[in-house]
C-alpha cells in the first residue's frame, strides 16, 4: 500500500488548517506531517508527497522551510510522486504571490519525481509570481487573507484533478 505524506510549513495555522483539509480528501495511509518533523530519510519513505508553505516577507519561504528545505533537497525523490499548495496575499504582496511555493519546486524539480497538480493561472489577480512557469501555477495558490471563500471548491477541485495519479 502507498504512503502518502502531506508537509507543511505553518506559522499562523493556515497552511496547517489546508493541509488537514487535504487530508480529508484522500483515502488510505495519509500522513499530516511538520516539516520540523521530517527528515531526508523520512521524505524517502513516502510514496507521494504533497508539499505546504506559505509565503513571507517579500517572497521568502516560511521559517520551517527555510530550516528544512536541505533535507527535502538531500533526498532521493525518483519516482515519487509530489504535489505543491502555496498560501499568499495577492492583494498586499501581489508581486511575491506565492513564491515560497515556487522555491520549492526549483529546489526538487530535477530530482526525479512527477509533478501533479498544476494550476492555471486563470481565476488569480497577481502581478508576478514564482511559481508560475509556462502559464501556470506549479501547485494550488490560496490566498486565506482576501479569497477564503474559494478555498474549499479550489482544494476539491485541485485534489479530484490528481487523487487518481497518486501511487
Amino acid at each position: 500500500m502507498s504512503k502518502t505524506a502531506i508537509v507543511f510549513g505553518s506559522t499562523t495555522g493556515n497552511t496547517e488548517g489546508v493541509a488537514e483539509m487535504i487530508a480529508g480528501k484522500l483515502s488510505g495511509d495519509v500522513s499530516v506531517v511538520n516539516i520540523d518533523d521530517m527528515s531526508t530519510s523520512d521524505f524517502e519513505s513516502y510514496d507521494n508527497l504533497i508539499l505546504g508553505t506559505s509565503t513571507w516577507g517579500s517572497g521568502d519561504l516560511q521559517d520551517d522551510w527555510d530550516g528544512s528545505i536541505e533535507d527535502l533537497e538531500q533526498a532521493d525523490l525518483n519516482g515519487k510522486v509530489v504535489a505543491l499548495y502555496g498560501l499568499g496575499d495577492a492583494e498586499s504582496y501581489g508581486d511575491t504571490f506565492v513564491d515560497a511555493m515556487g522555491k520549492i519546486y526549483d529546489a526538487i524539480k530535477d530530482k526525479g519525481c512527477t509533478f501533479v497538480g498544476q494550476v492555471s493561472v486563470e481565476g488569480y489577480e497577481y502581478d508576478a509570481s514564482e511559481a508560475e512557469v509556462d502559464g501556470q501555477f506549479v501547485g494550488l495558490p490560496l490566498d486565506q487573507d482576501n479569497a477564503e471563500d474559494e478555498t474549499e471548491d479550489r482544494i476539491n477541485n485541485w485534489v479530484e484533478s490528481f487523487k487518481s495519479l497518486l501511487k
